[in-house]
């Protein structure tokens, strides 16, 4: 494992490619990769995260996906189910706060490759939202 990417036996990439790769690890910033269907976005994260011995985690996006589920869904309903019928532990919010992709990210103890993987099919607001 090495500190820059340098490409894989899987995955060749220029010499732009790995540099924006490795700019965009130093300054810890997110590195957004486009281009048409078919030409390996998710094959570079795959290499990317095996040659720097990272966690990758791919988060699918479809048409209805909010970037608040990205961080976390609260689940109000069996949090109001098990206070009505009994359930233990209902002061405990964590207990009832599921984490999303990004959410998963955010709080894993070493850094990780975050896939956001078909961003062109959410709402419009999505990547403003994302940023917000």
């Amino acid at each position: 494992m090495s500190e820059t990417f340098q490409g894989s036996q899987d995955y060749v990439a220029s010499e732009e490619l790995m540099r924006a790769v490795n700019i965009a690890m130093v300054l810890q910033k997110p590195l957004l990769i486009k281009g048409e269907p078919g030409t390996g976005k998710t094959v570079l994260a795959e290499a990317i995260a095996k040659s720097l011995g990272k966690e990758l985690i791919i988060w699918n996006i479809k048409s209805t996906t909010k970037a608040q589920d990205g961080l976390y869904v609260y689940d109000v309903v069996q949090r109001l189910y098990d206070s009505q019928f009994g359930g233990e532990g209902v002061d405990d919010i964590e207990k009832y706060v599921k984490l999303g992709k990004l959410g998963e990210a955010f709080t894993a103890d070493d850094q990780v490759i975050l896939l956001i993987d078909e961003i062109d099919k959410a709402d419009l607001e999505f990547p403003n939202d994302l940023l917000w």
